[in-house]
């Protein structure tokens, strides 16, 4: 029998020990509801507490600035929905009109407009897609072949209706790390000037893996989730700067500071706090410690197998995450294939895994299907180690090479050539 390999921790991570031990006193004794005034509750709060201390550290934030959410999907809804929303109402206000936003003139002209990049999560831009059939305008920057967003597109982007721009700090297929410090300077030297804009970043992919510090950033608000750093799924966290309002999207209890209704999952928001300490301690040496199994990986893999393309930049990435198109190969049927041998990889996100168009990602980078198609994410955790990447490197090249020999694609070239 096989030992089986995971190398898809940017889909989900294991949740590590140290995280089960700190939330199970909260699923058995400690099961207070966090918004009760008795000894129980008051219990339950001050663990809520200690844990929106520890996600505020790890990407310096003040505690009062997070609002915990259900992940990083209602995190991004939260702050691109909660904020245009917030921005529509207050200008209904602003020109006396009271009846409902749907019934207003100000819908027809002048509604806020959104700049965020071709390569978002679909967390951001489905949320983003679904406000421009609503009458918002939104722009769409490219990314080049680099996977990188350039600030001079997102400046000649911005209009007078521009009140958002939501790009990522790290994308979750290729690893690119965006210049979102530069971003962030931008807006707020605008706001210096009186435009009234803010900054999101989809921070999920990016946290513990690189350093995040709101202040160096720049940015109104960031998203991050629990189950990408060790912890459960079913819980994130929102960061939302001082001042900025945004209007709720879960209508119900004043939870959160009235910012998102709902009792608090207080064994998921305890593991997520302890998941971020450990995250934090943890900065100096993890990245190094991935950059080594990806770099390891990588130039074995370009030694081993020829006709294959690096997706995204080459240096100014997560170090974490391996993204390699191999040419006349179809992605699914090498993860199938590597799947049989124990080993689990991505063709892209999971949260497209239904869909079976070629990943948006890469053909954003190039316009060639066949790149695309053969896409291959391996991304790589703290609980990998050098004998995973050599038991994949022994397998991963037989694998192509047999996809290959059964590909009309590599048949086709063969044939042009020998003609």
């Amino acid at each position: 029998m096989f030992r089986r390999i995971y190398l898809d921790n940017s889909a989900t991570t294991p949740v590590a020990p140290e995280v089960v031990e700190a939330m199970m006193p909260y699923l058995i004794g400690k099961f207070g509801n966090a918004s009760s005034i008795h000894f129980f509750g008051q219990e339950a709060r001050g663990a809520v507490d200690r844990a929106r201390h520890q996600v505020a550290a790890l990407i310096n934030a003040r505690p009062n600035e997070i609002v915990f959410t259900s992940g990083g999907t209602e995190a991004n809804n939260l702050a691109i929905r909660g904020l245009i929303e917030s921005v529509c109402r207050r200008a209904r206000v602003s020109k006396g009109v009271t009846h409902e936003l749907n019934d207003t003139p100000l819908l027809t002209h002048g509604l806020p407009h959104i700049i965020t990049s071709a390569i978002e999560h679909s967390a951001v831009k489905n949320v983003c897609e679904d406000l421009e059939k609503q009458g918002h305008q939104l722009t769409y920057l490219p990314v080049y072949e680099d996977g990188l967003v350039r600030i001079e597109d997102v400046e000649a982007a911005i209009t007078d209706e521009t009140a958002l721009i939501s790009i990522m700090t790290a994308n979750n297929e290729i690893g690119t790390i965006q210049p979102v410090a530069e971003i962030g300077r931008l807006v707020r030297s605008l706001r210096e000037n009186g435009r009234k804009i803010w900054f999101h970043t989809d921070a999920v992919q990016a946290a513990g893996k690189m350093p995040l510090d709101v202040e160096e950033i720049g940015c109104d608000l960031l998203s991050i989730s629990a189950h990408k750093i060790y912890a459960p799924k079913g819980v994130g966290a929102l960061y939302i700067r001082r001042g900025v309002r945004l209007h709720p999207q879960n209508i119900g209890g004043h939870q959160e500071r009235e910012r998102r209704g709902g009792t608090e999952s207080v064994p998921n928001i305890v593991a997520f706090g302890k998941a971020c300490e450990i995250a934090q301690k943890e900065l100096a040496e993890s990245p190094e410690f991935l950059r080594s199994l990806r770099d390891r990986f990588e130039n074995e893999v370009g030694e081993a197998i020829t006709d294959i393309v690096l997706n995204g930049h080459r240096v100014n990435r997560l170090p974490n995450i391996s993204n390699i198109s191999f040419r006349s190969v179809e992605g699914e049927g090498l993860l199938i294939n590597l799947d049989m041998q124990g080993i689990a990889v991505s063709t892209g996100s999971a949260c497209s895994s239904g869909s079976l168009e070629p990943s948006p990602v890469i053909r954003a980078l190039d316009p060639d299907d066949e790149r695309a198609r053969g896409a291959i994410r391996f991304s790589f955790g703290r609980f990998n180690t050098t004998e995973d990447v050599d038991q994949v490197l022994k397998s991963l090249p037989a694998a192509v090479e047999n996809l290959r020999r059964l590909s009309p694609a590599r048949q086709n070239r063969a044939a042009k050539i020998n003609s």
